[in-house]
């Protein structure tokens, strides 16, 4: 990122899936996949950014993620490329679990006010996932040219807040839906947030957002309204 022009990091959080429609943390589920909603949002998502030129497009090696993007590559006729530091928070003990159960831990309200001080139980800790994140956009990133990456809700927090210099204890305060565009200028002097959290080309769905939000781990994944 040492040139004038910004690398404009498109973020993208992957469809709504079958585990959000059971209200499940999900976690690195390999067998989650879209729900038929999220299926919906992934070609809405290929019909907004179709005009759009980007140099590569960059994946979560997680199914949910990269059928997001399959609709958009096939009309951009982009190879969709997997990177490891985009994949889903490794919520140990706690993957597979419902929200709502998970809600009752006491764990929670550290997690929703200081996710800094948290490690999940044999998984990773915040802090852990958003250095792995920022470093994977940060060498992915190509001056004066556009990336799209696909990726996950605590995740994209997790790089947002990174970026912009808040603090980690703070990026619960952020919202990032399914199928949601975020957008970053990233310059030798800093960043800029260009978008954040645009669902405005799935207005044509029935569902478009988080469910409530009330149970804010996973970027607000939420039941469905299928």
């Amino acid at each position: 990122m040492r040139a004038d022009k910004p690398a404009v990091i498109y973020l993208l959080r992957h469809g709504h899936s079958t585990a959000n429609a059971k209200s499940v943390l999900a976690g690195r589920d390999f067998s989650v996949r879209l729900s038929s909603v999220g299926e919906k949002q992934a070609k809405a998502v290929a019909t907004e950014l179709s005009d759009r030129k980007f140099a590569k497009i960059y994946s979560s090696p997680l199914p949910r993620c990269v059928q997001t993007l399959e609709p958009l590559a096939a009309e951009l006729k982009k190879e969709i490329q997997l990177s490891d530091g985009l994949i889903e928070m490794e919520y140990g003990d706690w993957s597979g679990k419902k929200l709502a159960l998970l809600s009752r831990n006491k764990l929670w309200t550290t997690i929703q006010n200081r996710p800094s001080l948290v490690r999940f139980p044999n998984g990773e800790s915040f802090l852990e996932m958003q250095s792995r994140s920022l470093e994977a956009v940060t060498n992915l990133s190509i001056p004066g040219k556009s990336i799209l990456l696909c990726s996950h809700g605590d995740v994209i927090k997790a790089i947002v807040a990174g970026f912009l210099g808040l603090n980690l204890d703070n990026f619960q305060s952020l919202s990032i839906d399914p199928a949601s565009l975020t957008v970053l200028d990233l310059t030798r002097d800093g960043a800029r947030l260009r978008l954040m959290n645009d669902t405005s080309y799935l207005k044509e769905l029935k569902f478009t957002g988080s469910g409530g939000g009330k149970l804010n781990l996973g970027g607000g994944g939420g039941a469905a309204r299928e």
